[in-house]
């Protein structure tokens, strides 16, 4: 009743899991990461011991195979279950019980394992791994699961209809802040296009999230920093004591941008936005 990859990014530093699927608040259940361990997916009759059992397993260096192979035979249940794992190298794995509701099934490659059952056909994880491999290789790991996750959507997704969808990815120091490894954790729980809200959501987690790019950051001189001023001001945060930069590290911290704050600059993407907020 699901359809999800795992995966591991290009340089081995992020894990994550995109999910979607006719059942409530999927994302409640189906991911789990590890930051410098790997991600895993648990569907179809969920086994929800598998995540931390799973990951407790990569932790000590088994393989992706070799902790679908541990979890399945020790479950008495397995015949109803779905699982994908991905690892800290070499390919990912997946598994498919026998009695899983049709379609059901998955395909693997380096670094990624994609699953799905009762969708509306093979195609559904087809797509999916093409979506990925065609993804840029650098691109933020949410980004290409993400692009994964539509492709299956669009293929047909899950055949029942459409309810919940999630993204959860994890990277060493790559939080919020740089104080936890969550580098995104979104779920959509209940709507009735789970994955295009998924995007939405995963905009505006960029948006508020991402590090600004050094090399687009714009020096804050001449008619930009008068303009910048000027808006400011019209939202009520006149440059005071503390010049330019604090009244928009202030405004920034109103906003939920202080990720993107560099003293001196300002990042185009929170310009626009500031442009927006002052008409």
């Amino acid at each position: 009743m699901t359809f999800s990859i795992v995966a591991r990014s290009a340089d081995g530093s992020a894990f994550g899991v995109a999910v979607a699927s006719k059942f409530l608040a999927v994302g409640a259940m189906v991911p789990a990461a590890q930051a410098g361990v790997g991600a895993i997916a648990t569907q179809a009759y969920a086994n929800l011991a598998y995540r931390p059992q799973g990951l407790a397993l990569l932790a000590t260096g088994v393989s992706a195979a070799g902790v679908v192979a541990a979890l399945t035979a020790a479950d008495d249940g397995r015949v109803q279950r779905q699982l994908g794992v991905v690892g800290a190298s070499g390919e990912g794995a997946t598994f498919t019980g026998a009695g899983c509701h049709p379609w059901a099934g998955g395909v693997t490659g380096d670094g990624y394992a994609i699953q799905g059952n009762i969708l509306a056909g093979p195609q559904v994880v087809e797509r999916m791994q093409e979506a990925f491999c065609a993804s840029d290789p650098q691109a933020p790991l949410h980004r290409r699961l993400y692009a994964a996750l539509l492709a299956g959507d669009r293929a047909g997704g899950d055949r029942r209809g459409r309810q919940s969808a999630a993204l959860l990815v994890v990277a060493p120091g790559q939080g919020y802040g740089g104080t936890g490894d969550v580098v995104a954790d979104l779920r959509i729980d209940d709507h009735p296009d789970p994955v295009v809200e998924l995007g939405r959501l995963l905009d505006l987690h960029s948006l508020v999230f991402d590090k600004p790019d050094p090399a687009t950051l714009l020096p804050l001189t001449g008619e930009l920093a008068e303009e910048v001023a000027r808006r400011l001001a019209t939202l009520g945060f006149r440059p005071g004591s503390g010049g330019l930069d604090e009244a928009l590290a202030l405004w920034s911290g109103i906003e939920n941008l202080e990720e993107r704050f560099v003293p001196g600059h300002i990042d185009p993407r929170v310009l626009d936005h500031l442009r927006a907020q002052s008409g």
